[in-house]
């Protein structure tokens, strides 16, 4: 994992919780590194390519979680009845979907998909390698 030294990026209580959950799954992904993006939102990356990103409304302090997905896996988490998800605005054309970050987030999806994301960014070598460990 990358230095966090631009960590007060996230401020609100319950986005430096979210970030401390995304960090617990990401850190165990190879190659992986956390990055403050040009847009000021936290970054996961491997090999320079994001697959989760983070960003706070700095008015009421909610955070939501961006993560790269497959098309179908994006469809799929739009339909369920209740979804806590959401097409990202400006990415979701490419898969992306977003959650708010808050007590009642489906942390356990949220890390599928975080690994989802993390194979669709990641050289074929690392994705063949992070998906023949989950098994």
């Amino acid at each position: 994992m990358g230095k966090y030294e631009n960590e007060h990026q996230l401020t609100s209580p319950n986005s430096k919780r979210a970030l401390e959950r995304m960090r617990a799954i990401c850190s165990r992904l190879p190659e992986t590194e956390e990055k403050i993006d040009g847009f000021g939102h936290t970054a996961f990356q491997v090999r320079g390519k994001s697959f989760v990103l983070m960003g706070e409304n700095h008015e009421d302090g909610t955070c939501n979680v961006s993560l790269k997905a497959s098309k179908t896996t994006q469809e799929i988490l739009l339909q369920q009845e209740g979804t806590a998800f959401f097409k990202t605005p400006y990415i979701g054309q490419h898969g992306w979907v977003s959650v708010r970050a808050e007590e009642a987030t489906p942390w356990e999806e949220v890390a599928s998909v975080a690994l989802e994301g993390y194979c669709l960014a990641a050289p074929k070598r690392l994705a063949a390698q992070v998906q023949s460990s989950a098994r």
